[in-house]
């Protein structure tokens, strides 16, 4: 029977219970449970339906996304607001086509 290498190599988790995830947010586990709802209401990641197990990738980048002026990288970034937005206004199209004509 082959025999397991002796070196082994680090294998960090993706996926951690809420105890540790409440460590990672420096709570207890009771405080996360009791602050839970209002951390999925701000879009924190649920945890697995069948593990019941969090995403620790999927948790870090929330809780970077809530300080974008720590990460703005992490941020989406704003449509310039000098973009003219295509009118659905007939009568406003018709004056500006109008205007263009006069103006040559």
């Amino acid at each position: 029977m082959p025999r397991a290498p002796l070196v082994r190599f680090r294998m960090d988790p993706a996926y951690a219970p809420a105890d540790k995830i409440a460590r990672r947010l420096c709570l207890t586990e009771a405080q996360f449970a009791a602050c839970a709802r209002k951390l999925y209401a701000r879009g924190f990641p649920l945890p697995d339906e069948t593990t019941g197990m969090y995403d620790i990738e999927a948790v870090d980048r929330w809780r970077k996304r809530q300080r974008p002026d720590l990460y703005p990288e992490l941020t989406p970034t704003q449509p310039a607001a000098d973009i003219a937005r295509p009118r659905t206004d007939w009568g406003a199209r018709f004056a500006e086509a109008e205007e263009r004509q006069r103006n040559g």
